[in-house]
């Protein structure tokens, strides 16, 4: 029986020859990642093992985003926790603040991450990494601990959904909106434990930026993982970031799959996923006239250059609309350094948002951009759960930086073909 990607990757990780969908398997771990919230839990389980060291100090990352810069006395003191572990371990890949970044966006950067690598992180969107053709996943934090002290990780292997990939996307459609209009379609437990597999001839019209912002969002189809098939485009990034060198995993002909999901991008239209839950998509014959209070253009999902530099053409020689707030927080140092170079930073000042240093903030509620009761948000984050990003009576609404950044010059949820010339 043929083998999906995924189902390659975890049987060469434990050394078998083949795997099947609901086989449990011991697997060895590339990478295993923690942050700030989910690693403190990790290191005092990690205390109880007995062990004196990590299994690879290279192997491990811990990366400080989620309150970073510190906002309160509890975010500083879980951040000297991981500070201190990550010293008398020597970890190599330690991130903090002037060498920081979200860590989703951080770890690809840095070249930490290659096709063919098996990635766990205590952080549910680890399946970005699904985006250079490798197997990452998010697990609990006792689950991180057992990694840094073994390098191996228990796993149920995972029935696969195809994603078959036709088209082009047009213009200011992007990554964001094929995969809230593939949730829209599928619900947030359509992939339930499954693994999303994305290939097809339309692949290549997708960006890296593209395929980071899906296979980010898979875990909000109820995934196990997310992943792309390899072609020049990953191997060009992979090789620019310098990551090791990628081992590419093709599905076989006869691979199992559930199901087929055929999605043309050119049929993709501009999308917004409603309050409260990613599966409420809507296209803009579908929207009304809603007032916005509130538009965050950044985090692991859409903080990218190429998310900042669609925002920018937006904005450019415009400013928004009177009593909106707009935050946008590029999701690394070199990404902010990059946008500063480009002038983007410049742009957004000048149009009347503010510029974040790097952090995941206000995308979990946490902070840089709190909602109040009866407050409504047009955001390039992940989810919209009730109270994500505060108040319980507040509404968060997902979109892409071309739509976030065209509705926040109206003050309402705008389409960006209405603001622009397609």
């Amino acid at each position: 029986m043929g083998m999906t990607m995924t189902q390659k990757i975890l049987a060469a990780h434990a050394g078998l020859e083949s795997v099947q969908a609901g086989e449990l398997i011991l697997a060895s771990l590339d990478l295993v990642l923690g942050n700030d919230i989910t690693s403190p839990v990790a290191i005092r389980e990690f205390a109880k093992l007995g062990k004196d060291s990590v299994f690879d100090r290279n192997k491990v990352t811990m990366v400080m985003d989620h309150f970073v810069p510190n906002k309160d006395i509890k975010a500083a003191e879980q951040c000297k926790v991981c500070r201190g572990f990550c010293g008398d371990m020597d970890i190599t890949h330690f991130y903090d603040v002037g060498d920081m970044g979200i860590e989703h966006a951080l770890l690809p950067e840095k070249g930490l991450v290659t096709a063919g690598d098996a990635v766990i992180g205590a952080d549910s969107h680890t399946c970005t990494y699904g985006a250079l053709g490798a197997f990452s996943t998010g697990v609990g934090s006792t689950d991180m601990a057992c990694g840094m002290a073994i390098g191996k990780a228990w796993f149920k292997v995972p029935s696969a959904m195809r994603v078959e990939l036709t088209g082009a996307l047009r213009p200011y459609v992007s990554g964001k909106d094929v995969i809230l209009h593939i949730i829209g379609k599928i619900g947030v437990d359509g992939a339930l434990y499954r693994s999303m597999e994305f290939g097809g001839e339309g692949l290549g019209s997708l960006s890296m930026a593209d395929r980071f912002t899906i296979a980010n969002m898979a875990i909000e189809a109820g995934a196990k993982n997310g992943i792309f098939e390899v072609d020049d485009l990953t191997l060009a990034y992979i090789r620019e970031h310098n990551a090791a060198e990628p081992k590419i995993y093709a599905p076989d002909p006869d691979a199992q799959y559930d199901e087929v999901l055929n999605i043309d991008l050119s049929e993709i239209e501009p999308t917004v996923a409603f309050p409260h839950l990613p599966e409420n998509a809507r296209t803009f014959g579908d929207i009304g006239d809603i007032k916005i209070d509130q538009v965050v253009i950044g985090s692991c999902t859409n903080g990218r250059l190429e998310d900042l530099q669609v925002a920018a053409e937006i904005l450019k020689g415009r400013h928004v609309a009177k009593g909106v707030r707009v935050i946008v927080i590029p999701a690394t140092q070199r990404i902010y350094l990059e946008a500063m170079e480009l002038g983007l930073l410049k742009i957004f000042i000048e149009s009347g948002a503010v510029v974040s240093t790097p952090t995941c903030g206000p995308c979990l509620g946490g902070y840089m951009g709190i909602l109040a009761d009866g407050e409504r948000a047009v955001t390039t984050t992940n989810r919209n759960f009730v109270g994500r990003m505060g108040h319980t009576g507040s509404e968060v609404y997902l979109a892409s930086p071309a739509t976030a950044a065209a509705s926040a010059l109206t003050g309402r949820i705008t389409s960006p073909w209405e603001v622009t010339e397609r």
